[in-house]
Parts: C-alpha cells; structure tokens; sequence
C-alpha cells in the first residue's frame, strides 16, 4: 500500500509525527532546530511531485526515484543530494533488487522505497532504527541518513553469505557426488555474483566521493560515520569477488570432470573393441578353416569309416591353431 509517514526531528531527540506536509515545512525555521524527515513508501508520481516546490526537489530526482533498474548513484544538486542504493532479496536461488532512494537536503531528509509493494513494514523499521540511534539521528539529517544507509548496507551481508552457502553447498556436491551436480544451479549462483557485484561496486563509489569530502552539504564531522559504511561496502565486495573466483574454480573443475568422465568411457570403449577385436582374431581362421574343409569334405578326404580319430585330430588342430594366435597377439602387446 502506497503512503508515506512524515516527522519532526527536535535538537533534543524527540521526535513528532506530523499529518501534512504543511505542518512539517512550518517547523523549517533556525528557532525551531531540527529536521523534517519524509518516509515514502511505493509512493506514486503524484505523492512525490508535492515535494517539487516546497523543498526545491528536481523533477529527474524524483523520476529516478519511480523509475526501474537503474545502477545506484549519487546526484548533487544546489540545495540537496541524491542517493539510490539496491536493496537486496535472495528468494529460489535468485538475488532480487529493489532500490532505496535517500535525499538529504541540510534541514530535510526524504526516504524513498519501492520494496513496500512486496513489504510494506519494510521502511517503517526506519522509525525504530532512528529512535534507537537518537544520540546521533538528534544532530542533523546527514547523521539520520547514515543511520539509514548504513542499516540497509549490513542487510547486504545477509543475501552475500546466503549465496556463499549455496556455493558451498555445490562445492561439496561436486566433491562427494559429481553425478548429482547441478551446472544449471551453478550458473544461476554465478548470475547472482555478478549482480551483486555490480551493485557493490557502484555503491562503493558513492561512499568514496562522500568520505572524500566532495558532497558539500554533509558536514565533515559525520565523514567518520560515512567510513564505516565504506568499509563494510568494501569487505561486502571483497567477499564477491573471492566468491566469483570459486564459481570460476568450480566451472573449471566440473570441466576436467567431464572430460576425466569421457576419457574414462573412451577408454571403456576401446577396451571392450580390443576383446572384441581379439576374439575376432582368433576365431576367424578357424572359421576360414571349417569354411574350406567343412565336415563332409574332412570325412572324405580321411574316410567315413576313420571319423572316431580325424574329428578329435581336427578339433585339436583348431584348437592348437587358436592358441598359436592368441599368444601371438599378447607378444605383439607386450612388444607395443
């Protein structure tokens, strides 16, 4: 369900509910202190263009708020700054991005997520991570959106070491039973990476040029928050990287698998022709043999009456001539 939930938050940490936007942009004064904070969730074109006067949003920051599969960034305007970061879902062995949208203006912050369409408690787990880091939250808005950020950075590592699992899983199906290997899981696992490593090292870039002072409106005092981001970002993309190097492993050793695989059914192959090949050797002059002299022409040739001593001469003959050949072809094996 499409809405949005809209705060006050006071210098001295108490946080108001508001009920129109209205209301918040009366509290914008020095005397009042604090920040408005705006927590849009699957909002609509409609909801985001009332922000377009009153806080001076440009109308291609709120495009690429409602706009699809775009890589994560981060935008600099006159009066604020725009920050879209993935969010991620591992569901059936498949990474799913939703993006998260932050503009931190020096006395506004708005949050913006599509992720309530299939969540809608997702972005209101924000309220409760801000009343629990108030200490900082009460200081300014930049210190509210390193609070946001650097929840949903953490949440990052759930789907990374999800993914690592399965790889591990695959690792070992290949090691105990090489015929139960999925190629086809592999690839998807491989897929996965890749998208998760794009995201990461986009985001990575967005944490460079804030550590590195280049966003003006966040103070210097908050870039040491800002760095641990950086370094989880960083570790997060380190942990890919040796990930695509396993599935690369992987690919490579189920490869040499295969091919043992069908030397071993070449080999197979070859020595079930070499039997074949031997037993034809053999027998095939005694074919010729019994061919040419069958049985009447023996008992002509050694007379009808002899046949109790020519038949067993004749077989034995046969029999000797066999043996002859298949010594000779053991000799000619060994001599190979």
């Amino acid at each position: 369900m499409a809405g949005f939930d809209l705060y006050f938050i006071y210098q001295t940490g108490l946080i108001e509910n508001l009920n129109t936007l209205e209301e918040g942009l009366a509290k914008l004064n020095p005397e009042a202190g604090g920040y408005l904070w705006l927590d849009y969730y699957a909002p609509s074109e409609d909801n985001l263009a009332l922000l377009v006067k009153p806080l001076g949003i440009h109308y291609l920051t709120l495009e690429d708020c409602l706009d699809d599969y775009q890589i994560p960034k981060i935008d600099e305007h006159e009066t604020y700054v725009h920050i879209l970061l993935n969010t991620f879902l591992y569901s059936n062995k498949k990474v799913i991005i939703n993006e998260a949208n932050l503009i931190l203006g020096e006395n506004f912050l708005i949050t913006v997520t599509k992720a309530g369409i299939n969540n809608p408690d997702f972005t209101r787990k924000y309220k409760a991570l801000i009343e629990k880091e108030m200490r900082n939250a009460k200081l300014g808005s930049a210190y509210a959106m390193q609070i946001i950020l650097d929840y949903l950075v953490d949440r990052k590592f759930t789907v990374i070491e999800a993914v690592g699992d399965d790889l591990a899983n695959l690792e070992d199906t290949m090691s105990e039973n090489h015929n139960a290997f999925d190629h086809a899981l592999l690839q998807g696992t491989r897929h996965s990476l890749m998208t998760l490593r794009k995201s990461l090292f986009h985001e990575r870039e967005i944490l460079v040029k804030i550590c590195r002072n280049d966003i003006d409106i966040i103070p210097d005092k908050v870039i040491i928050h800002y760095n641990d981001i950086y370094d989880h970002l960083t570790k997060f993309f380190e942990l890919t990287e040796i990930y695509r190097e396993m599935v690369t492993n992987l690919i490579q050793t189920n490869l040499a698998m295969l091919n043992n695989d069908i030397a071993i059914a070449a080999n197979n192959t070859n020595y079930s022709v070499r039997r074949l090949t031997l037993i034809t050797t053999i027998f095939m002059p005694l074919t010729l043999i019994t061919g040419i002299g069958g049985m009447s022409e023996w008992s002509m040739m050694t007379g009808p009456e002899n046949w109790k001593i020519t038949y067993p001469v004749f077989l034995g003959i046969m029999v000797l001539i066999g043996l002859v050949n298949y010594f000779i072809l053991k000799w000619l094996e060994r001599k190979d």
